[in-house]
């Protein structure tokens, strides 16, 4: 399967954070190996012109998804610091569109479109088609991409530009069966 990007299209980036990186708080295993092909992604954007959206968690300290507060996760990607910054080799551009995600205490969000305006952003952008990439496959990307799917895009994943904590077959099959179109970068024609 060939995909041709053009202007319905944007690239939807998935929690490429510090902390979720390989030595950071809440670290996704080999996560840096992704940042390759999602700088090619990157790159093939840019140079055609079409809108790039990231997102990021943005917790505060005490952020219901903590340990200290009962929730099953270290702290993490809490707000202004170094861990919830984008991961300093992706090479983000400044028009990037940052959605920030679970900046309320006692609100989980476990996709890009939870508490956020990504759905009115994107249909500002006149956007049908994303093309999704990141971590954690299991998690937020695949929250992402359902989610998407229910709210009517078409959602391409991008299988060499997401990386998983412990089951992303699991849920990469999950997200196909749901409609997503599983693709790698050597499929995506400008």
């Amino acid at each position: 399967m060939v995909i041709k990007i053009d202007q319905s299209c944007a690239l939807l980036i998935v929690d490429m954070q510090n902390d979720f990186m390989t030595t950071g708080k809440l670290p996704v295993p080999d996560s840096d190996e992704i940042v390759p092909a999602l700088n090619k992604y990157i790159n093939m954007f840019v140079s055609n012109k079409l809108p790039i959206f990231a997102t990021r968690d943005w917790h505060p300290p005490n952020h219901i998804s903590f340990k200290q507060r009962g929730g099953p996760w270290p702290m993490h990607c809490v707000k202004y610091t170094r861990g919830a910054e984008f991961y300093t080799e992706l090479r983000i551009p400044r028009n990037t569109k940052a959605i920030s995600k679970g900046y309320e205490h006692d609100k989980e969000a476990r996709s890009s479109f939870e508490g956020t305006e990504l759905t009115k952003r994107l249909e500002q952008n006149s956007t049908s088609c994303l093309l999704v990439g990141g971590i954690a496959t299991e998690f937020c990307v695949k929250n992402t991409v359902l989610d998407a799917l229910d709210r009517g895009f078409d959602v391409i994943l991008l299988e060499d530009a997401v990386k998983e904590m412990s089951n992303g077959d699991k849920a990469i099959k999950e997200m196909k069966n749901s409609g997503a179109k599983i693709i790698k970068i050597c499929n995506v024609i400008p």
